[in-house]
C-alpha cells in the first residue's frame, strides 16, 4: 500500500466538483435567489460539493449518536438502507439541523442533483454542515446545482475543491488516497474530511467521504466501516461536543475489476487495512486542526488488560480541559494525566503507571509507577512546544494499547466559538 495524489477521484469511475452557492447569503423575500453574500471562510469561500460514481456503489455508513441529529442524516440513512448509492451532495455554511423545512430541503438537494444527472433522488446521499436551528438558503443552492454537476471532474483539483467545499471553521483541507494490490488488481481509496470543532465521539463533527474503487458487497463493506470507525473517528476529541450531522460515508464501485469480496477473507483484510490508514490519517488531521489549537496531542496508553480499558483511559487523557490547557501553557503537568485517567472509570492501579511526554524534540519520562520522577523543566517546555506532543502511558498488567487524538486548548477557541454564528 502506498499514498497516491487524487483524493477521492483516484478511484476508477469517481467524479467530484466543488463551488460557491453563497449559503450563507441573505435570501430575497421570495426565497428563490442569493443577495448580500456574507463573509464565511474567507472571499470566494466553496460552500456545495458533489461526489459522484460512474455506476451504482456498495455503500455504508455511520452517523452521530447525538439524540437530536439533523435531517440530512436521516434522508441518508433511508437512502443507503439498500447498501447502495451513486453518490453525495453536501453543503457547508448551514447544518439543516431543528430548522423549518430541513426534511424538505435536504430532499430538494437530492431531488435537483438526480434531475440533472438523470438518476433518482434515492441514488444520492446528502451532508450538511455549519450553524444549527437557521433555515437552509435552499435557494441558493438549487440555484447552483446545474453548475455543481457542470463542474463534475476526475482531475485531482476537483477533489480539493470538494474538500473545500465541505469545509466550516477548518483551515487546511483534509484529504489523502492510497492504492494497494487485490486480487492482481490495482485497487484505490481517497478521502476527504472536515472537522474542527465540535468534535467528540461518538464520530466527532465531522462529515467524511471515502471512494473506493474494490469490488466488495455492501454487507461485507459495512463490517470493514463498522471495524474501522470505533479504533480512528471514535478516538478523537475536541471539545467535548458530539454534533447533530456527524456522517462517514464510503463508496465503493468495483471499477478495479478485482474478486468480489463477499466474505472476511485475506481481500477483506487488506481492504481494511487500506481504510483504517485513510481514517487514521484523516482523524489525526481533525485533530490537530481542532478550532484555535496550536497542537495535536497523541495518548497512547498500553500494557493494559484489554484494548477498551486502553482507550478509556487515554480519551480521558486527551479530553481533559485541564490537561489540554497544560499542553497550550507547554506546562509539563503529568498529575493532570493520572487525574483524567482517575475519573475515566476505567480501572487500574494508581502506582502501576508510567508516563512519558515526547515529540520530536526529545522525551521526558516524568512518573514511574505513580511517582513524581525528576526532570529538566526548560527541556520538558521545548518537548511540549512542537506541532505534536505524545503523552506515553504504560500500565503493568497485559499487552493490549490503543491511541486517541486531541489538541491543545487555546483563547483562539473561545473566539471562534464565541460569534459562531456571525
Amino acid at each position: 500500500m502506498k499514498e497516491i495524489p487524487g483524493g477521492v477521484v483516484a478511484a476508477k469511475g469517481f467524479q467530484a466538483a466543488g463551488i460557491r452557492v453563497g449559503v450563507k447569503s441573505s435570501p430575497v423575500p421570495d426565497g428563490n435567489q442569493p443577495i448580500a453574500p456574507v463573509p464565511f471562510g474567507g472571499a470566494g469561500k466553496k460552500d456545495l460539493a458533489l461526489i459522484c460514481s460512474d455506476r451504482v456503489c456498495s455503500a455504508a455508513g455511520m452517523f452521530t449518536t447525538n439524540q437530536v441529529k439533523a435531517a440530512p442524516v436521516y434522508v441518508t440513512k433511508d437512502h443507503i438502507a439498500d447498501g447502495t448509492v451513486w453518490g453525495i451532495i453536501a453543503n457547508s455554511g448551514n447544518a439543516n439541523a431543528c430548522a423549518p423545512n430541513s426534511r424538505i430541503h435536504a430532499e430538494e438537494m437530492c431531488d435537483a442533483i438526480a434531475e440533472e444527472l438523470g438518476l433518482s433522488p434515492a441514488d444520492f446521499a446528502v451532508c450538511s454542515t455549519g450553524v444549527i436551528g437557521q433555515e437552509l438558503n435552499v435557494g441558493a443552492i438549487l440555484s447552483g446545482i446545474p453548475g455543481l454537476a457542470a463542474s463534475l471532474s476526475d482531475d485531482p483539483q476537483a477533489s480539493d475543491n470538494a474538500a473545500r467545499a465541505i469545509m466550516t471553521t477548518d483551515t487546511v483541507k483534509k484529504e489523502i488516497a492510497v492504492e494497494l494490490e487485490l486480487g492482481g488488481k490495482t485497487v484505490r481509496l481517497g478521502g476527504i474530511a472536515k472537522g474542527s470543532g465540535m468534535i467528540h465521539p461518538n464520530m466527532g463533527t465531522m462529515l467524511s467521504f471515502v471512494t473506493c474503487d474494490a469490488a466488495i458487497t455492501p454487507h461485507m463493506l459495512s463490517e470493514i466501516v463498522h471495524e474501522v470507525v470505533p479504533r480512528t473517528f471514535n478516538r478523537v476529541t475536541v471539545d467535548g461536543d458530539t454534533s447533530t450531522n456527524d456522517t462517514f460515508l464510503v463508496l465503493a464501485n468495483g471499477a478495479a475489476g478485482n474478486p468480489l469480496i463477499e466474505w472476511k477473507n485475506e481481500d477483506y483484510a487488506a481492504l481494511k487495512d487500506a481504510l483504517m490508514y485513510i481514517c487514521t490519517d484523516l482523524a489525526r488531521k481533525m485533530a490537530a486542526d481542532g478550532e484555535g489549537a496550536s497542537r495535536l496531542i497523541t495518548c497512547t496508553v498500553h500494557g493494559s488488560e484489554n484494548e477498551s480499558k486502553a482507550e478509556r483511559l487515554s480519551r480521558s487523557v486527551v479530553g481533559s480541559s485541564l490537561l489540554k490547557a497544560a499542553m497550550f501553557g507547554a506546562d509539563a503537568n503529568w498529575g493532570r494525566v493520572l487525574c483524567a485517567m482517575g475519573y475515566s472509570g476505567a480501572n487500574f492501579d494508581p502506582e502501576q503507571v508510567d508516563v512519558t511526554f515526547r515529540s520530536v524534540a526529545g522525551e521526558v519520562p516524568v512518573c514511574k509507577l505513580g511517582s513524581a520522577l525528576d526532570f529538566d523543566e526548560d527541556f520538558a517546555k521545548k518537548v511540549l512546544s512542537q506541532d505534536e506532543v505524545v503523552i506515553d502511558v504504560k500500565l503493568y498488567e497485559g499487552d493490549a494499547e490503543a491511541t486517541c487524538w486531541g489538541c491543545d486548548l487555546t483563547y483562539e477557541y473561545v473566539k471562534i466559538n464565541g460569534d459562531y454564528r456571525s
